[in-house]
């Protein structure tokens, strides 16, 4: 059984149809970059598999257990994680701070907001950001950390609810090439000694041929190819669509 199966998938904003009878599957330790053209669909893809959007028509299972048009907090109770394209950490907190907010979500414990979260899981929080390379960093706010880490952050706290599934909204977008090399072997250890499974969207080819097992097509809202890299890369409609001649 999949990790993550989605059958059919369809959702309509007003006359266009962002995404149009989509299928594929992500397998636990399987790492699935999903790319295409401005406005291909990919981001509402995601927003229906982490329920921030409910679909017109389809189904989404994780191991087997329908999941389709649920909340997210619930997907993400479930073992769904998201990082998105715009850094979603809290400027005005440590790095710390943020890891331990990330553990006290998953933990489902409250707090009040005008109370610092103070030593709370401390040392949890400090090995996650240790995995990511900011054990150094655990007393800076997060505003004053560079963009590359802030991705860091973000990863370190969607891995705080232990996912099975990874969603990456471009995680890689704005970074240098060596920042992002760096990123994406963070996710690759992630696979390797977690069986994760992740889907990423991606505009940058050397990462998504560098790091993805399997590569998903979409365009206009379509799934146009699904397959490893090198096939996928040769393809005539991508090429067409997408690709070109690079």
């Amino acid at each position: 059984m999949s990790l993550l199966t989605v059958d059919g998938l369809s959702k309509r904003f007003g006359g266009v149809e962002a995404v149009r009878d989509v299928g594929f599957h992500v397998e636990a330790g399987e790492r699935v970059a999903l790319i295409g053209p401005n406005g291909a669909g990919k981001t509402t893809c995601f927003n229906l598999l982490n329920g921030q959007t409910t679909p017109d028509r389809g189904e989404i299972r994780l191991d087997g257990a329908r999941i389709t048009g649920r909340p997210p907090r619930a997907i993400s109770r479930r073992g769904v994680g998201r990082s998105f394209q715009i850094s979603a950490c809290f400027l005005s907190m440590t790095a710390r701070e943020n890891a331990q907010m990330a553990l006290l979500s998953h933990q489902r414990r409250s707090f009040r907001v005008w109370r610092a979260v103070d030593d709370y899981a401390a040392d949890a929080a400090d090995a996650l950001l240790a995995r990511v390379g900011l054990a150094d960093q655990a007393e800076r706010p997060s505003a004053a950390l560079a963009y590359a880490d802030r991705k860091r952050l973000e990863l370190a706290m969607a891995i705080a609810h232990r996912p099975r599934l990874l969603l990456m909204d471009e995680p890689t977008a704005g970074m240098a090439p060596d920042a992002r090399a760096a990123l994406m072997a963070l996710v690759d250890a992630l696979v390797v000694e977690d069986g994760v499974g992740v889907l990423f969207t991606e505009h940058d080819m050397d990462v998504v041929f560098a790091h993805a097992d399997r590569v998903l097509v979409m365009d206009r809202g379509a799934l146009i190819a699904d397959g490893p890299p090198a096939a996928v890369r040769d393809d005539a409609d991508v090429r067409a669509v997408y690709l070109g001649d690079a």
